[in-house]
C-alpha cells in the first residue's frame, strides 16, 4: 500500500532522503471514507429534547402494520341496526284511500232516520246537497284531506258525537270552503237535525223510566 501513496524517487537524491508522499496519489486511490469519530452533534438551543432516530427520520421503510388513527371512522358492529328501523326507513308510509261509499252510506241512514221527524223540505234540500257531494267526488274535484275529514266526521256522526262532528264540519268550510261551499250546508243541517232527534228520543224514554221505577215501588213495599 505505501508504493501507491510514495512518488517514484529521485535519482539525484541520496538513500538516506526520506520519500516524498503524493497528495494526488492519495485522491485517488478511492478508498472508504470514514466519518471523524470525533465530530459531536450539536444541542438544539431551545432546550427541546431530541428527537430519537426513528424510521421516519432516517429514511428507512417502516416495519410493522401502521398505526391505527384516532379520526379513523368506525363501522357499525354487525347487527347494531334493528331490521325494523331499516326497514321503516325504506319503504314508504302508504295511507290507504277514503272509498266514497263509507262517507256517503252512513249519511244516507242518518237522513232515512230523520224522515218522518223532520220536514220533507228539509229532508229533499239535504239529499240534493249529498248528490252534489257524490257528483264532486266521483269527478275528482275532491283532494284527499276533505276526503279523510269527511271520513272522520261520519265516525263522529255514527258515534252521536254531535259536536266533535260540528267541529270537522266548521275546519273544512274555512279551510276549504272553495270545495265544500256547495254540499256541506246540507251536511250541518243533517248533523243538527239527528242532534234534535237523539234528544228528543231521550227526553221521550225519560219519562217511561220514571214510570217504571214508580211501579216497582209500590210493590217493593208490599214486599217489605
Amino acid at each position: 500500500m505505501a508504493e501507491l501513496y510514495v512518488r517514484p524517487g529521485n535519482k539525484d537524491r541520496g538513500w538516506n532522503d526520506p520519500p516524498q508522499f503524493s497528495y494526488g496519489l492519495q485522491t485517488q486511490a478511492g478508498g472508504p471514507k470514514r466519518t471523524p469519530l470525533t465530530k459531536r452533534v450539536a444541542a438544539p438551543q431551545d432546550g427541546s429534547p431530541r428527537v430519537p432516530l426513528t424510521s421516519e427520520t432516517s429514511g428507512a421503510p417502516p416495519t410493522g402494520p401502521p398505526p391505527l388513527s384516532s379520526k379513523t371512522s368506525k363501522l357499525p358492529p354487525v347487527g347494531g341496526c334493528p331490521a325494523s328501523s331499516v326497514e321503516s326507513i325504506n319503504s314508504p308510509v302508504i295511507e290507504h284511500e277514503t272509498v266514497l261509499e263509507d262517507v256517503l252510506r252512513p249519511l244516507e241512514q242518518a237522513l232515512e232516520a230523520c224522515r218522518g221527524q223532520t220536514k220533507k223540505q228539509v229532508c229533499d234540500d239535504i239529499s240534493r246537497r249529498l248528490t252534489l257531494l257524490q257528483e264532486q267526488w266521483v269527478a275528482g274535484k275532491l283532494s284527499a284531506p276533505v276526503k279523510k275529514r269527511m271520513s272522520l266526521l261520519v265516525q263522529e256522526l255514527s258515534s252521536h258525537r254531535w259536536d266533535a262532528a260540528d267541529d270537522i264540519h266548521r275546519s273544512l268550510m274555512v279551510d276549504h270552503v272553495t270545495e265544500v261551499s256547495q254540499w256541506m250546508v246540507g251536511v250541518k243541517r243533517l248533523i243538527a237535525e239527528k242532534k234534535s232527534l237523539s234528544s228528543e228520543e231521550t227526553n221521550e224514554e225519560k219519562p217511561t223510566a220514571i214510570a217504571e221505577e214508580n211501579e216497582t215501588i209500590p210493590g217493593v213495599q208490599q214486599a217489605l
